[in-house]
């Protein structure tokens, strides 16, 4: 289990085709204090560390995780957001986020507003998976406030700090990110759903 907190950016190093896997190696500020076994969120993504080479780590991505995830996009060099999992021993500052993406969506825009950034989504809506202003998202791994939400498409609104310390920065229009949606939001969405109120 995770906060949508990012702890610092990796970067992909290398990357290796195995069947339907991909074998991902990536560098990190931490990599010293990870462990074989481990689970680590990237991009909000929680893959386990296979093997640790000096300061490297591996990962592996199933073919199911590559047909959820933007991990498939990855090109050596991608700058990624990580995050270890939560400790139950202090604060929970961002939202409880699982590490299981739900399903991609698309940068519509990106707006700067003179000291903030509006980043606008686009996604497929569904009754398992929709958004409510001021309500918790997960974008590439960070927890967010949902600033405005619409028919298949919601922004959140991005302080300097997050932008300059996640792989927000990088973002452009028409890129692919990873969605987490509530977790609280989805057993509400699936109750419903079957009382056949949705």
């Amino acid at each position: 289990m995770f906060t949508g907190i990012i702890e610092a950016t990796g970067k992909v190093e290398k990357i290796d085709r195995n069947e339907s896997n991909i074998d991902f190696v990536l560098s990190c500020p931490f990599t010293h204090e990870l462990k074989i076994d481990q689970s680590l969120a990237h991009n909000g993504c929680c893959l386990t560390v296979v093997e640790i080479n000096n300061d490297t780590y591996k990962v592996t991505a199933i073919n199911e995780t590559l047909e959820k995830t933007n991990l498939g996009f990855w090109n050596v060099g991608t700058e990624v957001n990580l995050e270890r999992c939560l400790k139950f021993e202090g604060r929970l500052d961002g939202h409880v986020v699982q590490g299981h993406v739900d399903k991609t969506g698309t940068v519509e825009s990106i707006e700067d507003k003179n000291g903030s950034y509006l980043i606008t989504i686009n996604y497929e809506e569904s009754a398992e998976y929709m958004t409510v202003p001021q309500g918790s998202i997960t974008l590439n791994g960070t927890s967010l406030t949902v600033a405005e939400s619409g028919k298949n498409q919601f922004s959140v609104a991005i302080i300097p700090y997050t932008w300059e310390f996640t792989n927000m920065k990088h973002l452009k229009k028409g890129d692919v990110v990873n969605l987490e949606f509530d977790i609280i939001g989805k057993y509400v969405a699936k109750l419903l759903k079957k009382q056949n109120v949705i």
